[in-house]
């Protein structure tokens, strides 16, 4: 059945039917309560990688030194250059950074992780990215970041956004404090694709109407499990892929700057993430050695 709408006439001073019409807007449409949109964070949400600002905001609060961080700068670099992105390689890098909270509070690195996040990732995240998000949550449907980071930054990162919620790399915490050790696998490739089908079974959603966003090839997986997968920022494999099985491509980068961003995504992040890990082993070695008694 047709729905009726109401027509507003509008008359000039002399009476004369003026010649056009206003439409009441149709009702807003129902959510959909089994759609959802799934965010990559490293370089489709934020510019760069959220463990780089993360390293970045603790050297700057002192928690090494820059001497360490160029201590090891080189084999970090070297490493992150010559590796291939396979879930091996890095499974070893997010452990290296992983393993420089060892023994720190949960509560301290939850409080780090939301200051830094206000100074060094807040300014970077992609307005078109946001846009994309938020459109989701004005139709009423949940966003969630899927990311290899850290889970607590990717809540950060959620909450301050104003998103569902993050699914992330797990690190073990024993009374409090964190081992440096991982929780099961590392969030990436097709362990982002089984967790979003565990959400999703959890949460009711059909995955065939839900959305999926990220920069990087290694996300196909997840792309390929939804109704709707976008392309955002995307890499040259990722971009060949998206062309090919007709998806949409967004990207928010332009010439040089592009180049500048990808940067902490790679070399960078793994370079800062070791320097962090040598870093702190040395501040705790010095730290213990201090402590020792001295021959007279």
């Amino acid at each position: 059945m047709a729905r009726s709408r109401k027509v507003t006439v509008s008359t000039d001073v002399h009476g004369h039917t003026a010649g056009w019409a206003q439409t009441e807007p149709a009702p807003p449409v129902a959510p959909d309560p089994r759609a959802a949109a799934f965010f990559d964070v490293d370089n489709t949400m934020l510019q760069g990688a959220s463990i780089y600002w993360l390293a970045r905001g603790l050297a700057a609060r002192n928690y090494f030194t820059t001497g360490d961080v160029a201590r090891f700068a080189w084999q970090q670099l070297r490493f992150r250059l010559l590796a291939r992105e396979h879930a091996g390689d890095m499974s070893q890098a997010k452990e290296a950074a992983l393993a420089f909270i060892e023994g720190w509070r949960v509560d301290d690195v939850e409080r780090l992780a939301e200051e830094i996040f206000d100074e060094l990732m807040a300014p970077r995240i992609w307005a078109g990215t946001r846009r994309l998000a938020q459109r989701h949550l004005d139709a009423g449907e949940r966003v969630w970041l899927v990311s290899a980071a850290p889970v607590e930054i990717g809540r950060v990162i959620a909450a301050r956004l104003e998103l569902t919620g993050a699914v992330g790399t797990v690190a073990e915490i024993v009374d409090g404090a964190y081992t440096g050790r991982l929780v099961g696998d590392l969030m990436h490739g097709p362990a982002k694709a089984e967790a979003v089908t565990q959400l999703a079974a959890v949460e009711g959603l059909d995955l065939g109407r839900c959305a999926a966003y990220s920069d990087s090839v290694n996300d196909l997986p997840m792309l390929s499990l939804v109704g709707r997968a976008v392309a955002v920022n995307p890499d040259s494999t990722l971009l060949r892929q998206a062309r090919r099985r007709g998806w949409e491509v967004r990207d928010f980068r332009t010439g040089r700057r592009a180049v500048k961003i990808a940067l902490p995504s790679t070399a960078a992040a793994g370079l800062v993430a070791g320097a962090v890990t040598a870093g702190v082993a040395l501040q705790r070695r010095r730290r213990a050695a201090s402590t020792l008694p001295r021959e007279s």
